[in-house]
C-alpha cells in the first residue's frame, strides 16, 4: 500500500501472544483468571478503604487511586486480548486501536506518578512525622492525585497525536495490543522524529519518577536506621517494602520496553515485558499491599466479621 493511500487503512490485525492454536484456550483461561483476580483484588481494596475509617489516611487514599488506575489500564488491554484468543481473526478498527493506545498511555503514565506520590507520602510520614498531617492535608492529597491524572492525560494526548499523524502501510501489528513501538514499525515513512519524542517523554516519565522514588527511599532508609526500637524499624520496613516491590516490578518492565533501541530485544521478550506491566502488575499490587500490611489485613477481618455475623 503506498504512503499516499494510508488513509484507506480502516483496521489493524493484532498478532497476539502466540501463533500456536493449541495454546489459545490455555492462555484464554490463564488471562481470564488473572483479569478476574485483578478486578476483584483492586475493587476489593477500594471498597475496603472506603468502608473502614481507620484507613481514611493519605497513604490509603493514594492506594485506592492506584487500585483504580490498575483496574482501568488492565481493562483497556485484557478484555480485547481475551476476545482475540477465541476469535479466528484478531481485528481491531483504526479508531479502536488508537483509542486503546490513548487510554493505555493515560493510565500507565498515571501509574508512574501515583507510585511517586506514594513514595513522597512515605517520605513525609517517616522523615517528618510531626508535620505529616499538615503537609499531607486532604487538599494537598487531592491536588496531588489531580496532577497525576492531568499529567497522564497530557502525556497520552501528545504521544497519541504523534502516532495519528504517521501514515501506515501495513496492518499486521506484531503485538497483542496497540502499543507505540509495534505501531511505529507499520509506518510508511521514517519514524525517527517520533521515536526521539517518544523516547524523551518515556525517559522523562520513567527516569524522573524512579529517581524521585529512589531519593525518597534513601532518606527513608537513613531515618529508619536511626529509629531506636526494633519494633519501630520493623513496622517502617514493612510499610515501605510493599511499595518498593511494586515499584521495582513496574519500572523494570516498562524501562525494558521503552528505554531501549527497537532492535535490542526479540518479540517474545517484548511480549513478556508487556504482559508484566499490563496484566500481572495490576493483579499483584493489591496482593502485595494486602498480604504485607497488617492494617489492611486487620480492616479486612473486621469487615468480614461485620458482614458475616
Amino acid at each position: 500500500m503506498a504512503a499516499e493511500n494510508h488513509s484507506t487503512v480502516t483496521e489493524f490485525i493484532l498478532g497476539g501472544l502466540t501463533n500456536r492454536p493449541e495454546l489459545q484456550l490455555l492462555l484464554f483461561l490463564l488471562f481470564l483468571g488473572i483479569y478476574m483476580v485483578t478486578m476483584v483484588g483492586n475493587l476489593g481494596m477500594i471498597t475496603l478503604i472506603h468502608l473502614n475509617s481507620q484507613l481514611h489516611t493519605p497513604m490509603y487514599f493514594f492506594l485506592s487511586n492506584l487500585s483504580l488506575v490498575d483496574m482501568c489500564y488492565s481493562s483497556v488491554i485484557t478484555p480485547k486480548m481475551l476476545v482475540n484468543f477465541v476469535s479466528e481473526k484478531n481485528i481491531i478498527s483504526y479508531m479502536g486501536c488508537f483509542s486503546q493506545l490513548y487510554f493505555f498511555l493515560v493510565f500507565v503514565i498515571a501509574e508512574c506518578y501515583m507510585l511517586t506520590v506514594m513514595a513522597y507520602d512515605r517520605y513525609v510520614a517517616i522523615c517528618n512525622p510531626l508535620l505529616y498531617n499538615i503537609i499531607m492535608s486532604q487538599q494537598v492529597c487531592s491536588l496531588l492525585v489531580a496532577v497525576v491524572y492531568i499529567v497522564g492525560l497530557i502525556g497520552s494526548t501528545i504521544e497519541t497525536a504523534l502516532m495519528l499523524k504517521l501514515p501506515y502501510c501495513e496492518v499486521l501489528i506484531s503485538h497483542y495490543f496497540c502499543d507505540i513501538v509495534p505501531l511505529m514499525k507499520l509506518s510508511c515513512t521514517s519514524t525517527y522524529d517520533v521515536q526521539i519524542v517518544v523516547f524523551f517523554l518515556a525517559g522523562f516519565n520513567i527516569v524522573v519518577t524512579s529517581l524521585t522514588v529512589l531519593v525518597s527511599y534513601a532518606f527513608i532508609l537513613s531515618s529508619i536506621i536511626c529509629i531506636s526500637t526494633t519494633e519501630g524499624r520493623s513496622k517502617a520496613f514493612g510499610t515501605c517494602s510493599s511499595h518498593l516491590a511494586a515499584v521495582g516490578i513496574f519500572y523494570g518492565s516498562t524501562a525494558f520496553m521503552y528505554l531501549k533501541p527497537s532492535t535490542a530485544s526479540s518479540l517474545a521478550q517484548e511480549n513478556v515485558a508487556s504482559v508484566f506491566y499490563t496484566t500481572v502488575i495490576p493483579m499483584l499490587n493489591p496482593l502485595i499491599y494486602s498480604l504485607r500490611n497488617k492494617e489492611v489485613k486487620g480492616a479486612m477481618q473486621k469487615t468480614l466479621q461485620r458482614k458475616l455475623f
